[in-house]
């Protein structure tokens, strides 16, 4: 299970790179704001904190910090993954580590995390977050990823060697 989630994260590292660099020299360059849809936007903007922009700052140490969090959350994964194999745990583990993986090769090439998808949700009674931060496919990954982890741990039963 192991090789498959190491395959499956490097393949979604590998694409987020791709659509990153594709949206760099070729969409946003200039650096725009192409609407899509009345509600979906092309953008540019770079993350240098986690989650919604947050711990963003200046510092130069900042990316090492950052990046050294998200690799040993994927070390971690990995571990569990050891000890607990599964294939939706696989498939899990391989999406959100991939995720994380393309967002920290960004912390190091630009100045923060490339993100260009931008959805407005103003249909909700609330506006917060309108437009919604923007984001990538690693972000999108590591939520599906995080999805899969909820379903695994709620509606799987545990094999006969589990309590």
């Amino acid at each position: 299970m192991i090789i498959r989630a190491l395959i499956l994260a490097l393949l979604i590292a590998g694409i987020d790179q791709a659509s990153k660099w594709f949206v760099l020299l070729e969409v946003m360059n200039p650096p725009q704001v192409i609407e899509v849809t009345s509600f979906f936007d092309l953008v540019l903007a770079y993350n240098t904190g986690v989650s919604f922009g947050l711990f963003g700052s200046d510092s130069e140490w900042r990316p090492f910090i950052l990046a050294g969090v998200a690799i040993a959350i994927v070390v971690a994964l990995f571990v569990w993954l050891y000890k607990e194999p599964g294939k939706l745990i696989a498939v899990s583990v391989g999406l959100i580590s991939g995720g994380a993986i393309g967002n920290v090769i960004d912390r190091f090439i630009h100045i923060g995390v490339v993100d260009f998808l931008s959805f407005s949700i103003s249909f909700l009674p609330w506006r917060i977050f309108n437009p919604w931060p923007a984001f990538n496919l690693a972000d999108s990954f590591i939520f599906i990823g995080v999805l899969v982890l909820l379903y695994d741990g709620l509606f799987s039963t545990p094999s006969k060697g589990n309590k």
